[in-house]
This record gives structure tokens, sequence and C-alpha cells, in this order.
């Protein structure tokens, strides 16, 4: 198969963009590479995304994502039927509930982060969402029941307060000049790129990112810390769920 160009990822520049049009660059086995693409195909702890193509007439619900290099491939089911050919035009359709409440959930984790970065210099060490909850590992030795009730607060203080999220790109010299940029205990940002994407929360948090995110905190609406675990001696784990209004 000759190289393909980068898939353009156009959930980089709209989180919000729930349908869009591309063009079928590559065909194999019962997955399509397109031209562009709103499909987050997951990473960094976000779900990738789910939702259909429609090719012709046919609405074809999506079996799965991934990302291999710059190229994002869109598997269907095995009932899809005929696979279209290079050249094709489809359509894409976004799960707006799911990717929504994937935005949300996002968002809420970068708070979290920046808050007890920014009040206990704790470094981030895991995480990963899910569709009702997400977790989150940081090096600390403990939470306490006071510092659950603290940090919970402070979280939803800064929901509240509707922070403006920013999201801009830097060229990689350039962000790597500003102080705790990469807030997770090991640089997961690979030495090859050179330009990186920034989410900023306003007053509170800003980060090196390549997920989706809202727009304001206040849409995240609220948060409510499950439970914490112990998962080693500087390693401690904060499972949070998101409070629907």
């Amino acid at each position: 198969m000759p190289q393909l160009p980068a898939t353009v990822l156009l959930y980089h520049d709209d989180s919000y963009l729930r349908q869009f049009e591309a063009e079928v660059v590559a065909v194999e086995g019962g997955a399509l590479a397109l031209d562009r693409t709103a499909f987050y195909p997951g990473g960094g702890g976000q779900m990738a995304d789910q939702g259909a193509l429609t090719i012709g007439e046919r609405r074809l619900p999506l079996a799965g994502l991934r990302k291999e290099g710059e190229i994002v491939w869109h598997e269907l089911t095995p009932e899809a039927g005929e696979m279209p050919a290079v050249g094709q035009r489809v359509a894409g359709e976004i799960d707006w509930p799911f990717r929504l409440r994937m935005m949300r959930t996002h968002t809420a984790l970068h708070l979290l982060c920046g808050l007890i970065f920014t009040h206990y210099g704790a470094q981030v060490t895991g995480g990963q969402m899910y569709p009702d909850r997400a977790r989150m590992d940081f090096a600390m030795e403990g939470f306490s029941p006071a510092l659950v009730a603290e940090i919970e607060a402070s979280v939803n203080q800064a929901i509240r307060e509707n922070h403006p999220i920013k999201v801009y790109r830097l060229p990689r010299e350039q962000a790597m000049q500003i102080p705790d940029l990469i807030r997770t205990k090991i640089n997961l940002l690979p030495p090859d790129i050179q330009e990186i994407r920034i989410v900023e929360i306003v007053g509170v948090d800003l980060q090196a990112d390549g997920g989706t995110h809202v727009h304001t905190t206040s849409e995240v609406g609220g948060v409510r810390i499950l439970k914490t675990e112990n998962k080693g001696k500087l390693n401690k784990r904060m499972e949070i769920a998101l409070v629907d209004e």
C-alpha cells in the first residue's frame, strides 16, 4: 500500500462537530481510512468515539476506531457488506450523547489534575475514562476523608466559576518552555511531534493534550468523588463520576 497522507483530525479544531463528509483514501479488510475525520480514535485515557458512517444509502455503525501513526482507521461491522472504493464519498455521524459525556469527563479530570497539582504538588501517574465514571492516579502518600471532601469542593467551585477553555497550538520548543506543561509523571509526548496542542482551563490548568473538551467548565455540571484506593506507597487512585443536572 502506498504511503497515505495524514488524516485531518477535525475534532482537534471543533470538538462540537457532530457530522462531516470525507473521502475514502484506503480500504484494509473491514476498515476504512478517510482523508479527514471527526471521530476521536481513543487515547490518553479517553474512550474512542461511537457513531456511524453513511455510504450511499447504507448507514453502517462503527465497530471501532484505531490510530496507526498519522492515520485513523474506521472499522466496520462484519454485516457492512461490500466495502466502498477508494475515492468514494462517505458521511460520518458522531454519537453525540456519548461524545459529550467524554468531553465533560475529560474536562473534569483536567480540573482535578490542575487543582491537585497546584494545591498539593502531585503529578498524575495514570488515568482512564469509562461511560459512567473515570479514575485518575496521583503520586501522593494518601487521601484522608477531609482531603477528599476538600478536593471535591474545590473542583465543583471551579466548575461553578465557569472558566473558559482554550485550545491552541505552539511550536514544541516554545511549548516546552511553559512550566509544568507535562503533568504526568512520565513525559508521554513523542519526540517527533513538533507542534504541541495545548488545552488551557483559564486560571486553573494548562496541559499538552490531544482529546476533546467542553467550552467552559460550567458544562461539566458537577463532580462527585466515588472512592479512593491505595495502589502503592506513592500511587493513590481517585475515582469520580459526573453529576448530571
